[in-house]
């Protein structure tokens, strides 16, 4: 399991549901963060919090929709000279479910695929370059198990280009200790999950943040946080080393 203690890590929709979890959770392990919202009022109380158990934090503030707004942000982090060694893209929306689903808006689709597959990687390739030359890296971007539904094209189309560009760049990655994973929190009781989910958000840490602490240079993988639910964090990081990349050896 990796050592994470004193490194800067960055989380998307850090303000609520499973951001805010897995914030505090990487604080219980002395990581340092960076916590993103609209505005950066949304995780003041936050970073207070989090500052209590003896780690450092600051706000920033971005509409991931607007790729001028996510270079902004960007800016910010660099300017301030922090080192990022650690992404969680946790930020998505889901936009509508459409039971007239042969009348999906179209617009369902730019709107999903500008904060769920693009705003990601504009992050990602932000500072992937930096975590390459230091040799040090994890990125964990959150993903989703919904299948079969065209109600949701617009989010699970993009969730699912997420996942392929993640598995894809993770594919040069290999082998080396700048890992990219992917992570299914499950359908939770979320703002985004709704009251009907049947887990609660709890149950997605520490299964979400698994893949920031995995040590075997295995990039690609899609950890189930419901398969993780109820353990330790070190029982969780051993089973996901587990899992199998989806790269041939």
């Amino acid at each position: 399991m990796t050592e994470l203690k004193g490194k800067w890590v960055l989380i998307t929709g850090a303000s609520r549901g499973i951001g805010r979890l897995a914030a505090v959770c990487m604080a219980q392990q002395g990581c340092n963060l960076i916590l993103h919202s609209r505005k950066k009022a949304g995780t003041a109380e936050l970073a207070e919090e989090v500052s209590a158990m003896g780690v450092e934090a600051y706000s920033v503030e971005a509409e991931l929709s607007d790729t001028a707004s996510v270079a902004a942000m960007l800016k910010e982090i660099d300017d301030t000279g922090t080192q990022v060694d650690v992404i969680l893209n946790n930020a998505g929306l889901q936009i509508g479910y459409r039971v007239d689903y042969l009348n999906t808006p179209l617009e369902d689709f730019p709107v999903s695929f500008a904060i769920n597959t693009i705003a990601p990687m504009q992050i990602c390739y932000h500072f992937l370059p930096g975590m390459i030359e230091r040799g040090f890296g994890r990125i964990v971007n959150t993903t989703s198990g919904i299948a079969l539904e065209p109600e949701q094209a617009g989010y699970s189309a993009s969730k699912a280009a997420l996942d392929k560009v993640s598995i894809d760049l993770g594919s040069k990655l290999r082998g080396s200790d700048v890992i990219i994973s992917l992570a299914d929190p499950g359908w939770c009781r979320t703002d985004l999950g709704g009251p009907m989910a049947p887990n609660a958000p709890e149950s997605a840490v520490p299964g979400v943040v698994v893949g920031a602490f995995v040590n075997d240079g295995k990039s690609g993988r899609i950890f189930r946080a419901q398969e993780y639910a109820g353990m330790t964090l070190a029982d969780a990081v051993a089973k996901a080393e587990q899992v199998e990349s989806p790269y041939q050896n």
